[in-house]
C-alpha cells in the first residue's frame, strides 16, 4: 500500500527544551511554506505545536486523540460534518477523537495545537 503524501511542511522534532523561551512568530522556516507545522515543546505526554498556515488542510480524524486548536493571530475555520466553527485571536476549540474535521485559513494565520506526542498530524 502506497503512503499518502501531503503538501504540508510538518516537523515533528521538538524544537525547544524545558526552560528555553521561544517566540511563535520567530520559528525558523515558518515563513518559507504556505502550510508549516513545527513541534515546539513537550509537556508530559503532550506536545505543543505551532502552525503558520494559509489555505486548507484535508478532511481527517484522529481515532485515539483529541486535538486542541488556539488562534494566535489571523482566522481559523474548522469544518465539521454539520457546521463550521470560526476562531479568531485568543479563541480555541477541542476537536474530540473520532470527529472528522478540516482546518482552513483564508489568510495567513498562526495557531497553537496541543495534542498527544504520538498523534499522526494527517489523521488515521
Amino acid at each position: 500500500m502506497a503512503e499518502t503524501t501531503f503538501p504540508y511542511e510538518t516537523r515533528l522534532n521538538v524544537l525547544y527544551k524545558p526552560l528555553e523561551a521561544f517566540d511563535v512568530h520567530a520559528v525558523p522556516d515558518a515563513d518559507k511554506f504556505k502550510w508549516f507545522n513545527q513541534t515546539l515543546c513537550q509537556v508530559n505526554g503532550s506536545v505543543v505545536r505551532m502552525a503558520a498556515i494559509e489555505g486548507e488542510y484535508h478532511w481527517h480524524k484522529h481515532d485515539e486523540d483529541d486535538e486542541f486548536f488556539y488562534v494566535v493571530d489571523g482566522k481559523l475555520l474548522i469544518d465539521l460534518e454539520d457546521r463550521v466553527v470560526e476562531l479568531g485571536p485568543g479563541q480555541g476549540l477541542v476537536v474530540p477523537k473520532t470527529v472528522v474535521h478540516r482546518t482552513r485559513a483564508p489568510q495567513r494565520t498562526t495557531i497553537l495545537m496541543v495534542e498527544n506526542a504520538g498523534i499522526i498530524p494527517t489523521g488515521n
